[in-house]
């Protein structure tokens, strides 16, 4: 057993898993694995920068994270940023500060890369399991950007597009410095607009048109926050339960009926399901509708919901 330790900062939230694993046995055996919103991507699809005050908010949360990482004993340490990261003029200033507080250079990778670790973290447990046997279609809905991979035993296409809950939202729902609450049609129209256009470039690459369909064989995998926050308001929970919401399947009239609500619901209401994080409130309306979007295209009847992804594939990687 190697003991291991994996920080996945993204657009909307920066997570942490520490775990032991045993390459040989293919085991891996959660230790703490914590999430915290920081909104890193605060603003950086208008400005190209990383702000001030998502930077501190970020590095609050790595202070906490070297904590539980020192406590913990964690012999290896892997940090990556995803797609605000890349896409921020002043990228310098939040390397420096994860360096100065974790002792390791996050690792900007490209969106390749995330799709990669991705796919492994969500698929390793599942391949040769009868109950969703492969290939898969992996999606990973993000703040800043979505992830698509294609695969069985391995990758075989990937593609990472910027279409994110985050994004999204600011680009489409910000008027004024103020969420519109909830979106007007036009508004939706608009989001879905965009995400047809990033469907239609993601294709290019991996096969998306009906590769769901019975016929086709391709079973929809759907990870991170907007995903399980979608699954756990299908499933009626009181409170947010990872073991209820890891593996479960859901519908695409669920996941219609739930986007509908959710973008003609306020503030206010979402604020008040159960399962519903307060840092997803204002983005949870397009991370749906993404999902949503990808169901369609596909003909995926269902999607199988993971609540392992890309920090599974990192803690992968270093062991």
């Amino acid at each position: 057993m190697t003991r291991v330790a994996a920080v996945d900062c993204g657009t909307n939230s920066i997570r942490l898993l520490v775990a032991d694993a045993d390459p040989a046995t293919g085991e891996l055996i959660e230790l703490d694995r914590r999430m915290k919103i920081v909104r890193l991507g605060q603003g950086v699809d208008r400005t190209g920068r990383l702000a001030p005050e998502a930077l501190e908010r970020t590095f609050a949360a790595c202070r906490e994270y070297a904590e539980v990482v020192r406590e913990l004993g964690a012999e290896r340490v892997r940090f990556v940023a995803t797609s605000a990261s890349r896409d921020a003029e002043n990228r310098e200033e939040f390397v420096r500060g994860v360096v100065e507080i974790l002792g390791v250079e996050p690792e900007v990778i490209t969106g390749d890369q995330e799709a990669e670790f991705s796919f492994t973290g969500a698929t390793k447990e599942l391949t040769g399991h009868d109950h969703v046997a492969g290939p898969y279609l992996v999606v990973d809905i993000g703040g800043g950007s979505t992830e698509f991979v294609e695969g069985g035993d391995g990758v075989r296409a990937a593609r990472s597009v910027d279409i994110g809950c985050v994004r999204l939202t600011e680009r489409h729902l910000v008027v004024d410095g103020r969420i519109t609450d909830p979106p007007t049609e036009d508004q939706i129209a608009a989001i879905r607009a965009d995400v047809e256009r990033a469907l239609d470039l993601a294709e290019r690459t991996v096969p998306l048109s009906r590769a769901c369909r019975p016929a086709d064989g391709h079973a929809l995998v759907g990870l991170a926050g907007s995903v399980t926050t979608v699954a756990g308001i299908a499933l009626g929970l009181k409170e947010y339960d990872s073991s209820a919401i890891h593996h479960s399947r859901i519908t695409l009239g669920q996941v219609r009926e739930i986007t509908g609500r959710l973008l003609g619901s306020s503030h206010a209401e979402r604020a008040e399901i159960p399962v519903m994080h307060p840092g997803r409130v204002d983005v949870i309306g397009a991370g749906a509708l993404i999902l949503l979007s990808i169901m369609e295209r596909t003909g995926a009847e269902e999607v199988v919901v993971s609540e392992h992804d890309i920090l599974d594939g990192l803690a992968w990687s270093i062991a």
